[in-house]
């Protein structure tokens, strides 16, 4: 960093004043800009823009139009509104979808696998098929299932999870078969 002689007088004055500025009113700018943006980091940038710009604009400081406080944080809040601004002025992004995403299945492939479903659905019990069509059509709770079935909790899980391993091998069979 060069000695304080060899710059001009100016470029001294001015980062004293930047330094004064942030020394007495850098907490009240941050807790400021904090509480607008409620990002510590985008306070601090918006912080550092306002002491830029009382650097880029010393007369505005001292235009006896009121406190050198006010004008900065008064300045701190327009930055965030224009920072608001600028990003509602923006179309909302919007992810692109990856490049191999995959293409939707053939329908011919969900009526194969719903004829599947339906053989296998017919080779369980009407106890079972009952305790899936609670379960998983209607959303039934188990305890719900068990109520409107008339049976208890216990019997409802142990025939879903039978019923269940029932339809996964008949499930299986049949793609073997085709």
């Amino acid at each position: 960093m060069p000695s304080t002689s060899s710059r001009p007088r100016r470029e001294v004055a001015d980062e004293a004043l930047v330094r004064s500025l942030f020394q007495e009113h850098g907490r009240a700018m941050l807790a400021y800009a904090t509480q607008l943006t409620r990002d510590r980091p985008a306070a601090e940038d918006v912080v550092q823009e306002a002491l830029l710009r009382a650097w880029r604009h010393p007369e505005s400081l001292d235009s006896g139009k009121g406190s050198v406080r006010g004008w900065l944080l008064t300045v701190v809040r327009n930055i965030v509104l224009d920072q608001i601004r600028a990003r509602n002025r923006r179309p909302p992004e919007v992810r692109e979808s990856p490049p191999d995403a995959a293409v939707e299945g053939d329908h011919a492939d969900q009526v194969v696998n719903s004829m599947i479903v339906v053989d296998a659905l017919s080779t369980l019990s009407d106890e079972h098929r009952a305790v899936l069509e609670q379960v998983y059509l209607r959303g039934s709770t188990v305890s719900e299932a068990a109520e409107v079935l008339g049976i208890p909790p216990g019997t409802v899980k142990s025939r879903s999870y039978y019923a269940l391993r029932a339809l996964r091998e008949a499930g299986g069979r049949e793609r073997l078969a085709s």
